[in-house]
């Protein structure tokens, strides 16, 4: 019982810490969505063949809702293999620790960068390569799709961003109550070996919990990378290949699943890659 009760003291510590955080983030989300919906919409849209670079600058946003708005333009040919893989790699989720600044700012960095010439790379060369069955997206027209129909316009952005705060706390303390109990009961040092004895190899694991559509999951690896038990590599791995929600949006509105799957392990295959390169520098 005693183990039990400081695995929760200590994550309910960790969690009020975030809270306002969480809420000033939510509360300009919940303000761009409503006010410039529809041109972060067009920036997308608008963008054709190079529309990866503002697809990389507003995946950055950490939250997931770019993921899914992404998911839906691409179903529906208006935006381009690139732009959505680009907005995939750069979605960062809730996956923000106050304390961790510093490496805050140069993961959204690498994943800005990486998001571009993974786009690029899908958009330009390859373009030529793959078959149009697999590849999809843009055809040079954009259809009229609202992104926006789940919003709670009828609710103020004050009472929203509260909400999406106290839901996202409840997994923050949800994950934090977990490692703490896990690392209180095991030890750290049994745990972080662990993760450690796999080397290079770490972040192709990390990538492939990453694929799990979930918000929460970024908050895991966050974590885990504070806790010591994984690498930067392998937290950027994991995140890299976290897209949130947008992996779910893609498989239910997007009629192909030969494009779905490549998608899905292209972006697999994009964080492990790059997670085990960033594993080699001394970061």
């Amino acid at each position: 019982m005693e183990l039990f009760l400081d695995a929760l003291l200590d994550a309910l510590i960790d969690g009020v810490k975030m809270l306002p955080f969480l809420y000033l983030a939510y509360l300009l989300i919940e303000w761009l969505e409503r006010h410039h919906g529809e041109s972060i919409e067009g920036a997308l849209a608008g963008g054709g063949r190079w529309g990866f670079i503002p697809g990389a600058l507003l995946g950055c946003v950490p939250q997931c809702g770019f993921s899914a708005v992404a998911s839906n333009l691409y179903a529906s040919r208006v935006i381009t293999p690139g732009t959505l893989l680009a907005v995939f790699i750069a979605t960062s989720d809730e996956a923000a620790e106050p304390s961790q600044w510093v490496t805050l700012v140069l993961l959204l960095a690498c994943k800005v960068a990486f998001a571009i010439v993974g786009g690029w790379l899908l958009d330009i060369p390859l373009r030529h390569v793959l078959p149009h069955s697999l590849y999809g997206g843009y055809e040079g027209h954009a259809d009229d799709v609202d992104c926006h129909e789940e919003h709670e316009e009828s609710s103020s952005i004050f009472m929203a961003a509260l909400r999406h705060t106290l839901e996202i706390f409840v997994f923050i303390l949800l994950f934090s109550f977990i490692i703490s109990l896990l690392f209180e009961g095991f030890g750290e040092e049994p745990i972080t070996a662990a993760l450690s004895g796999m080397g290079i190899f770490q972040p192709m694991l990390t990538a492939l919990v990453g694929l799990v559509p979930n918000c929460a999951v970024s908050v895991l690896l966050a974590q885990l990378y504070v806790q010591g038990a994984i690498s930067f590599g392998s937290l950027f791995a994991g995140l890299t290949a976290g897209a949130g929600v947008g992996l779910a949006v893609l498989w239910r509105v997007n009629p192909s699943w030969k494009q779905n799957l490549f998608m899905t392990g292209l972006l697999w295959a994009v964080g492990a890659a790059t997670g085990m390169l960033l594993q080699l520098l001394p970061l």
